[in-house]
């Protein structure tokens, strides 16, 4: 069974892009989460390996659900994936326990050896 990964972000077409990715290279998707909140909750429910985490989302963003997820479980691995032009916010994820930053859009074998770094 491949390591299981949570992907988090707003917008239905990069959730199905990162799932496809993620299912070709071995990985099972856990569960998606479309904000903050929801990524927290479902990190719980499902306890995943590994969480791809959007920045720029409603509600709850990418670096506030990072914290939640780190209160709730100090391991978590969370890789964060940014739009150019957030290296502050980036900075501010890594400070706050991210485990890497992939900037959108991003390169399928880069992204893949983030996750395998991550999870080693």
């Amino acid at each position: 069974m491949g390591k299981k990964v949570l992907i988090v972000d707003d917008a239905v077409f990069m959730r199905m892009k990162l799932k496809d990715i993620l299912e070709k290279n071995g990985y099972e998707v856990a569960d998606e989460a479309q904000n903050g909140q929801e990524a927290i909750d479902k990190y719980q429910a499902t306890k995943p390996d590994l969480v791809t985490m959007d920045i720029t989302m409603p509600d709850v963003d990418g670096i506030e659900a990072l914290k939640g997820i780190k209160a709730f479980d100090g391991g978590a691995k969370v890789v964060m994936c940014s739009a150019m032009g957030q290296q502050e916010m980036v900075m501010e994820a890594i400070k706050a326990g991210a485990v890497d930053f992939i900037v959108k859009p991003f390169d399928t074998e880069r992204f893949i050896k983030a996750l395998d770094k991550a999870l080693s």
